[in-house]
Order: structure tokens, then C-alpha cells, then sequence
């Protein structure tokens, strides 16, 4: 039989219940292995009770000290009641120095107290009793969340200064360095703002023109890495030139949040226009004067695109390669059946094949093709090959080489540039 003898309004700090005529404390803390909330409760005494109900600040502090005990009992282990046992007098009956003494022997979840108001400084210099006369029963879990940022910030020797911090504040990168940045001006004090505006357009002027284009290659939202990084160059040394005394963390964060704007409009853009912007505009009328192509993957699957197509060739074979492209699936084909000609697209080698043919098979022998390779730059390579086959075809490849027709040299050539 289990009766609740004493709760606070915060559902998560401990309860006393009396269980089969026993007082207990009970708390949740961590997961089982099915991920539900588990919950542990270790046996106390009627002047435990007494303190737990008048003293928020050492219910808290019991509760800080009990949770490293709750983490290791893991998902399915038992709490070790003695040692929580242990910990009732020193933390609940003893003297406030006494307290603090026992604080600097044990682990404790410092977040905790944070998040309910303790004094960071005078926690900090271990007075524990003292940090926690400002404690309140509701938490303020961002206040944690802070103060933690702020300690691995510490850790590795960053030093922010006021604007520093106010630009990660902008960002939304104050907290988590790995969320995708955005612009929340309301996060910033309000002197600081026009500050944090200039360094924003420093930024914005750096990159006016610089676009992040996709690779259908890693899928239909994957943006171009290099690009990316070429953008992000672009913009932090912007940045450093103009404002020299902001800290790397400030100057990366700009960055990061031009870099992301740039590659979410990109993937909002339609990929005929992506085309366009990527400078393949002469697909849009040179890929008329063809009747049909036929896309092919590895996988053996097909796609056709017929003259009258609302859409450029070039356009439905990189939504072709964003739809299909994939670790085991990275050769990609466009043929042209009527003239006999086609490239082949090798993703895996960062490499391409064109082929012509010179001899339709007949009375059962093969046909006779010519094949050349040629290495390729990355994506933006790729985009340049694809359009000038589509304007052009065989023929329009040939001042995109070297061409090599000897595979033997081909390879060397491949290897030579992995090697670099």
C-alpha cells in the first residue's frame, strides 16, 4: 500500500510517500531499456521528513547528490539505498559547513541546482548551503543549459566577450554549437544589437553573389560541399578583416548561419532553376534539337525525356540522380539511342566515360563502341559534362577532356590524383 505523505508543485523534484507503514523518498531519474521513466525510492526518517518539508535548499541539495546514484543503477540495475541512505544526515541534519564540506567529496548534479535558481558563484566556490538560499521550486532548465555551455566553453579555454556572446545569441548558437543557426534578434540584449547587425552585414556583403548548389549526387536536399566551404572562407575572412577582435567561435557562427541560408534556398529552388543559376543556361535551348534520352542507374532502372518534355533534359537527369542515387547505386547513364552516343557517370571514381557508336551490330555480332574517360572536379564537373552532352553531345565533350581511350592509363591518371 503506497500514500503520498509530501509533494512541492514541481513534479519532478523527490516526493515522501509511506509505503507498507515505511517513509521513503522517491524520485525519477533516467529510462529503462523500453526508454519509460524509472523510479527509485530508499527508506528515511520522520526528521528527514521535517527538514524535506521546511528547507527547499537542502531537498534540493538531497535530491543534486541522489541522482549520480540513479545514473549508475543504468536502465535495469537497483539503487545502491545504502549509499543514499549515507548521504540523508550529512545533507539534511548537518551544519551548512558540514555541507558544503560533504559537496566537495561526492558527485553531484550541479545542473540541477542551476536550473533552480543556486548562486553560480558562490556554488562555484563550493558553498554550496549558501548558493541555494535564492532556490525556487520551478526550474529554469535554459539557466542550465547556459551555465553548462558556459563551463566546456571554459574547459577548452574560450573566453567570450559581451558581443561574442550576444552573436551566438543571434545565431541561436549560444547553447548548442551544432543546431542550424537563425536569425532571433530578440535573443540579443537590446545595446548590443546594432553591434551584432554590423557584423551580420559584413558578412551578407562578403557573400552578395556566392551561391551553395546542389549535388543530386548524397540526394534532392544535399547542397555542394565545396561551395559551402568556399562560402564559409569567403565570409570569415570578411569578418576577421573587419572585425578583428571577435573570437573564432563568433566568426564560425556567422558563417555557419550565411552557409545555411544559402544552401536552404538552394533547395527550395526548383532544379531547373539551380541550373540556371549554376551557369547551364544553354541546355534550355540546345537540348530541343533532340528527339529523346533514356537516364539509366546501376540499378537498372530507366527514365525517358522526350523533346516535348516541359522540363530540361538536364534538369529531370540530376532529379533522376537525386531520387536513385545511393552507396550502392552511384553509376548513372544518359543515352542518346538516335545518334548512337552516350555518357557514363561514375560517382564512386569521381569519373566519366563517353561512348560512341561505331558499329551497330549485325548477324549477331556485337557492336562497335568507342569509349574514352576522363577525370572529374566534382559536382559543379559533373553539371558542366552533363549540359555540354545534352547541347551538343559526343562531339561538344571533347574540350571538357583529356579523353583517355588505354583504361591502363586511365587508372594511373586517377591514382596520380588520389595520391595528391
Amino acid at each position: 500500500m503506497r500514500e503520498m505523505v509530501f509533494t512541492r508543485n514541481s513534479g519532478w523534484i523527490p516526493n515522501v510517500i509511506r509505503e507498507d507503514g515505511e517513509l521513503k523518498l522517491m524520485l525519477g531519474a533516467g529510462a529503462d531499456a523500453n526508454h519509460e521513466p524509472r523510479t527509485f525510492t530508499f527508506s528515511i526518517s520522520e526528521a528527514h521528513l521535517a527538514v524535506i518539508r521546511e528547507d527547499l535548499a537542502r531537498h534540493l541539495l538531497l535530491w543534486s547528490a541522489v541522482l549520480p546514484l540513479c545514473d549508475d543503477a543504468g536502465t535495469r540495475g537497483r539503487l545502491d539505498e545504502n549509499a543514499a541512505v549515507a548521504l540523508l544526515d550529512p545533507i539534511l541534519l548537518a551544519a551548512p559547513a558540514d555541507a558544503d564540506a560533504l559537496f566537495q567529496r561526492i558527485r553531484w548534479d550541479r545542473s540541477r541546482l542551476v536550473s533552480h535558481g543556486a548562486d553560480i558563484g558562490l556554488l562555484e566556490r563550493g558553498q554550496v548551503c549558501a548558493a541555494m538560499r535564492a532556490a525556487t521550486e520551478t526550474s529554469n532548465g535554459k539557466r542550465a543549459q547556459e551555465y553548462h555551455a558556459g563551463r566546456r566553453r571554459a574547459e577548452r579555454g574560450a573566453v567570450l566577450g559581451p558581443l561574442d556572446a550576444a552573436i551566438l545569441r543571434y545565431t541561436g548558437q549560444y547553447l548548442h554549437g551544432a543546431t542550424v543557426p537563425r536569425r532571433t534578434p530578440d535573443a540579443v540584449a537590446p545595446e548590443l544589437l546594432p553591434e551584432v547587425m554590423r557584423v551580420i552585414a559584413t558578412a551578407e556583403q562578403a557573400c552578395a553573389g556566392m551561391r551553395i548548389g546542389r549535388d543530386p549526387r548524397r540526394g534532392n536536399r544535399a547542397t555542394d560541399r565545396r561551395d559551402w566551404d568556399r562560402m564559409a572562407t569567403t565570409v570569415e575572412a570578411a569578418v576577421r578583416r573587419s572585425h578583428p577582435e571577435r573570437v573564432d567561435e563568433a566568426v564560425h557562427t556567422v558563417s555557419f548561419l550565411m552557409c545555411s541560408e544559402a544552401a536552404d534556398r538552394s533547395r527550395r529552388t526548383p532544379m531547373e532553376d539551380d541550373e540556371e543559376a549554376a551557369g547551364h543556361r544553354a541546355d534550355f535551348g540546345g537540348s530541343a534539337r533532340k528527339t529523346a534520352l533514356s537516364f539509366t542507374d546501376d540499378k537498372g532502372v530507366e527514365k525517358k525525356w522526350l523533346r516535348d518534355s516541359p522540363r530540361t533534359a538536364a534538369a529531370e537527369f540530376w532529379e533522376f540522380v537525386g531520387d536513385r542515387s545511393a552507396a550502392d547505386n552511384e553509376v548513372f547513364t544518359i543515352e542518346d539511342e538516335e545518334r548512337g552516343e552516350g555518357i557514363q557517370l561514375h560517382f564512386y571514381a569521381d569519373s566519366i566515360a563517353r561512348i560512341m557508336t561505331l558499329r551497330e551490330g549485325e548477324g549477331g555480332s556485337d557492336p562497335e563502341y568507342r569509349v574514352e574517360y576522363s577525370l572529374v572536379d566534382g559536382i559543379g564537373g559533373y553539371r558542366n559534362l552533363v549540359s555540354a552532352f545534352v547541347r551538343g553531345g559526343y562531339a561538344a565533350l571533347e574540350q571538357h577532356g583529356p579523353w583517355m581511350s588505354d583504361v591502363a592509363e586511365f587508372e594511373r591518371a586517377r591514382r596520380r590524383r588520389e595520391a595528391r
